[in-house]
């Protein structure tokens, strides 16, 4: 693949899509299903291609993961005896501790499209967003989830929520107040080893597809930002879209959602870091919604990752 960019977000899905097919190996039901979902959206997309700037063009990524041996015959390796465990290009096992009582999970080693070197989707709202993974066999990840595949151990699910506190506020704070700050590539920050080097436009003073653009890099062109089980970008490039659980039917391996929250940081960090951005670190109730609210939150910034019980 080359260096182009689409003229318009119709272009670049065109574009998106025929990846999908050649490195995913989706088929007619999966990109329909996506066309169906998005529509004739003027905004899913890698951005608006009048206004972004990606500081690295596609080639530069694939250069650097060759340099940093991503494409040995060995890496490759590794990597095919993680996805038969998941059944799925470019996903890996998420564990918890031995004799944990854990249930693995699946986690999408990069942002959506989930294929390296490519921009993050962005402007999809949380509904889009988990109704896109639903149409090619995943679901949204849940808070607890992502935060596992981040920080290198998946935790019970009943031990990371308070099911008898109705009130999100109070699931936010139960869970930041005392946690233990680790980040994916280790136990201090360093923003330096992510895609957080960007910048905002220079009329962006908020959100909007006519002033902001979304300044990402390829995914998973930063090979030291990666978890202990192989997970690129939780911290930098796009933020992503999560489910929070409220209740135990709400959990995604029971085929429910939760309420909307936003995970990672993103592309400016560098220069301004407008929140934590540890592994298991929780946002306020910012734009809260349930996930499957058709008026749930987008923007710019904005992009997510899927999740897949591995029974799938």
């Amino acid at each position: 693949p080359g260096d182009e960019i689409g003229k318009n977000a119709h272009e670049e899905r065109e574009r998106m899509y025929a990846r999908m097919r050649k490195e995913l190996g989706y088929g007619d039901k999966e990109i329909a299903a996506l066309r169906e979902i998005i529509g004739d959206s003027r905004v899913i997309s890698e951005g608006n291609p009048d206004i972004s700037e990606h500081p690295m063009k596609r080639s530069e990524c694939y250069r650097i993961r060759k340099d940093a041996g991503l494409e040995s015959p060995k890496a490759l390796a590794e990597l095919a005896k993680k996805e038969s465990v998941c059944k799925a290009r470019y996903m890996v096992p998420v564990t918890g501790k031995p004799d944990a009582g854990v249930t693995p999970v699946c986690i999408d080693q990069y942002e959506f499209p989930d294929i390296p070197c490519e921009y993050p989707t962005v402007y999809a709202s949380a509904k889009q967003a988990s109704d896109m993974c639903r149409a090619v066999g995943k679901r949204l990840c849940d808070a607890h989830e992502w935060e596992g595949a981040c920080a290198g151990e998946l935790r019970k699910a009943e031990d990371e929520y308070l099911w008898d506190r109705p009130r999100r506020m109070e699931m936010w704070y139960f869970k930041n107040k005392d946690r233990q700050k680790v980040w994916a590539y280790g136990p201090e920050k360093n923003h330096a080893l992510c895609a957080t080097a960007s910048h905002k436009s220079r009329k962006c003073n908020g959100g909007g597809w006519e002033t902001c653009g979304s300044n990402t890099y390829p995914a998973g062109a930063f090979p030291k930002c990666v978890s202990s089980f192989g997970v690129y970008d939780q911290h930098g490039n796009a933020a992503e879209h999560m489910s929070l659980p409220m209740k135990p039917e709400d959990l995604g391996s029971r085929g429910g959602l939760g309420e909307t929250e936003m995970k990672g940081s993103w592309f400016i960090f560098l220069r301004e870091e407008a929140h934590e951005d540890d592994c298991r670190w929780r946002a306020p109730a910012w734009h809260a919604t349930r996930v499957d609210d058709p008026m749930s939150h987008m923007n710019y910034h904005l992009g997510f990752r899927c999740c897949k019980d591995i029974s799938e």
